[in-house]
């Protein structure tokens, strides 16, 4: 059970995402939940990741820069599983999402950057999808979170049995409760895949400052997590988790300032973060391909 309690304890994005949540500010500069996170993930060929990738990613930053688009994303790569990049876009409803996607189509200038991009990036991939997901708040947990100071993504990704989401649903608000009294920092964020592959999957998110938090969970936040659900609480937990969950995944990832357009808040936060030196993109020839969903 260390596992599902550690999983379920560290998962916050605000994001894109946020989100989680991807990079969307208020005026004050925090972020605020998505709710609605569209995930774009990327698996890169063998010897194509690492500064290969970030050269091209780095036109679409200049291409939504020069547009000065109002929709920012959030990139990010695997520090575990298959070399993979994830990029995390939040909008708040899925009419917002069709506005911004209108408004791209329109900005020929826009899109046929992207088009560029698309084509000079397709060449290091093996294979590209997406996902769309909507916050869960009632089994979220203090999920507001600044992620301009965050540097790491932990997502556990839980399939649920067809069928039995209401246990689902009362094993992680048995979780929420527990955590909210033992404690008092822990934090995440939820969501429920809607579409594509994502239909019966939930992702639990957790921003992390730095790795040395992920220690602490193992050490201190586990034991506190299990004397406040007591012997009968884990019991319980067990018997909801083997009812509700076919399969569960933990992954963890590294924010990538040179693949993410974030706004002028996250920028001044921190500047030698998010702003690094600027990496220059390879030339490519005009492609007339559908451009990825960016945004």
């Amino acid at each position: 059970m260390n596992k599902l309690s550690r999983s379920l304890l560290g998962m916050s994005l605000v994001v894109a995402c946020g989100c989680i949540a991807a990079a969307q500010e208020n005026p004050q500069g925090n972020v605020s939940m998505p709710k609605v996170l569209q995930i774009t993930r990327e698996y890169t060929k063998p010897g194509k990741s690492g500064m290969a990738h970030e050269k091209t990613e780095s036109a679409f930053v200049q291409a939504m820069t020069r547009a000065k688009w109002p929709t920012y994303y959030l990139g990010m790569t695997s520090l575990s599983g298959k070399s993979r990049a994830l990029f995390l876009t939040r909008y708040a409803s899925f009419e917002a999402w069709e506005k911004d996607y209108a408004a791209a189509e329109k900005n020929t200038a826009l899109t046929a950057a992207l088009d560029r991009a698309a084509m000079a990036d397709g060449e290091l991939l093996d294979s590209e999808d997406q996902g769309v997901f909507v916050f869960r708040d009632d089994l979220s947990l203090r999920s507001m979170v600044d992620l301009s100071h965050m540097r790491y993504l932990e997502i556990s990704t839980y399939h649920v049995r067809p069928g039995r989401e209401r246990e689902w649903n009362e094993l992680v608000k048995m979780v929420k409760a527990a955590y909210e009294k033992a404690v008092p920092d822990a934090h995440w964020g939820t969501f429920q895949g809607v579409y594509g592959d994502a239909s019966g999957t939930f992702l639990v998110l957790t921003a992390r400052r730095t790795l040395a938090e992920v220690d602490r969970a193992f050490k201190e936040d586990d034991p506190q997590f299990v004397a406040a659900m007591g012997e009968d609480g884990m019991k319980k937990l067990g018997e909801l988790l083997g009812a509700s969950v076919e399969s569960s995944q933990h992954q963890l990832y590294a924010f990538n300032p040179r693949m993410s357009y974030v706004g002028d808040e996250w920028i001044k936060g921190d500047p030698e973060f998010w702003k690094p030196k600027t990496v220059t993109a390879p030339a490519a020839k005009p492609a007339t391909e559908e451009k990825k969903a960016k945004p």
